[in-house]
């Protein structure tokens, strides 16, 4: 049973990081590939590091998995949040302006 869902968590986790590869390839511009990058990959690599733990089933293993789950689920969109100011700061075109600009406010 426990092959089953490892099975299942990798190839889930496979196909998350599939859609992001083609989210990177497809998307217009910095802001929306890394958009897919950052919220599928977190994904894909949350799901496989649980299939790991549910494959070895130890105690051990499944409190690093939590840890680095939780570890990918906080810092994932920190570093997305500052690499998308930093596009957005030093003016990388966009491919449709946005609505409103708060950068120049701060």
């Amino acid at each position: 049973m426990t092959e089953m869902i490892t099975a299942l968590l990798i190839a889930v986790g496979a196909l998350f990081a599939a859609i992001g590869g083609l989210g990177l390839l497809r998307l217009p511009d910095v802001l929306m590939r890394m958009h897919a990058s950052t919220k599928i990959g977190t994904l894909a690599s949350s799901l496989i590091t649980v299939a790991a733990a549910v494959h070895f089933g130890t105690a051990e293993v499944w409190i690093r998995a939590v840890a680095i789950v939780v570890l990918l689920l906080l810092t994932a969109p920190i570093a997305a949040h500052m690499i998308g100011r930093a596009a957005v700061t030093t003016r990388v075109p966009l491919w449709r302006t946005p609505p409103h600009d708060e950068v120049d406010k701060d």
